[in-house]
């Protein structure tokens, strides 16, 4: 079974509280956009899983999709193993959701591949246990998440066309980002108007990041210096996107940043429907 991967841009990030464990307490708007990695997954015989990423660094065990793939074999008793191989297209640790968007792609993929007959609860409840944003790749196109952001509430899809992802190859931790937040006193807390998308963008991680890291500074200022109508950071980052007004001046944008040999795609946001054919029957 061939599948794919899609990522996220998050719209909307507002931090409210600090929770247990190094949590924090998040308002947040996910879009599932067009850039997406590919998953192969093959039944064998053998009682092994095998992980095979076309990143090396990604083989190990420490990989979401092994983990996740461990966990329903072992919760499940299934007898059958399984060979997985990944092409990587979505930066890692970029704030795009990479790993999150494998792991969810994993819970389905093998829940159908293993006949497990779990019910959309069952596989909420298994992402939850592996991260905040797994959730909100099992149901793709746009959604609010909240708590540390893995209750997912589907919201009617924001489609949006011309948004230039720009990954300037820096790896910044969640923990680092987080761990640095301004969290508003109550009642300052920013609040997202989905019929003004694009007026109400906002993430509450994006000015520590970029007094920390000034490559995303000069970033985020070039994106709007090249005529982004707005410009932010995705998640915590370092990914960025800007979104144009036409395609010919987010060329030109992206025409600068190779020159620099940053990562870019130009890419649209997916409606729920479009993003539910990444899992095939």
């Amino acid at each position: 079974m061939l599948a794919v991967s899609y990522a996220k841009i998050n719209l909307f990030l507002e931090v409210l509280s600090e929770l247990p464990e190094h949590y924090h307490e998040v308002n947040t708007v996910f879009c599932g956009i067009d850039l997406f990695d590919s998953i192969k997954y093959s039944l064998t015989k053998s009682r092994r899983i095998i992980l095979w990423s076309s990143i090396a660094e990604l083989n190990g065990e420490d990989n979401l999709i092994y983990k996740v793939a461990s966990y329903l074999k072992e919760r499940y008793k299934v007898s059958s193993g399984v060979e997985i191989h990944l092409t990587k297209r979505i930066p890692i640790a970029s704030g795009l959701g990479g790993g999150s968007s494998n792991a969810a792609n994993a819970i389905v993929m093998l829940d159908r591949l293993w006949q497990l007959n779990l019910s959309q609860k069952e596989r909420h409840e298994i992402a939850a246990r592996f991260g905040s944003d797994i959730n909100f790749f099992l149901e793709g196109g746009t959604a609010l998440g909240e708590n540390r952001g893995e209750r997912i509430s589907p919201w009617d899809d924001i489609l949006l066309e011309n948004i230039l992802l720009v990954n300037p190859g820096l790896k910044i931790s969640a923990g680092t980002a987080y761990g640095a937040v301004e969290i508003p006193v109550p009642g300052e807390a920013k609040l997202f108007d989905p019929q003004d998308p694009i007026a109400t963008m906002f993430n509450r991680l994006e000015p520590k990041v970029r007094s920390m890291y000034p490559m995303v500074d000069d970033l985020l200022i070039a994106l709007a210096e090249f005529g982004a109508r707005r410009s932010m950071l995705s998640g915590s980052g370092p990914s960025c996107f800007g979104i144009f007004d036409s395609e010919e001046a987010l060329k030109k944008c992206q025409s600068h940043f190779h020159e620099l040999g940053f990562f870019t795609h130009n890419a649209r946001t997916l409606s729920r429907r479009e993003y539910q054919k990444c899992f095939p029957s």
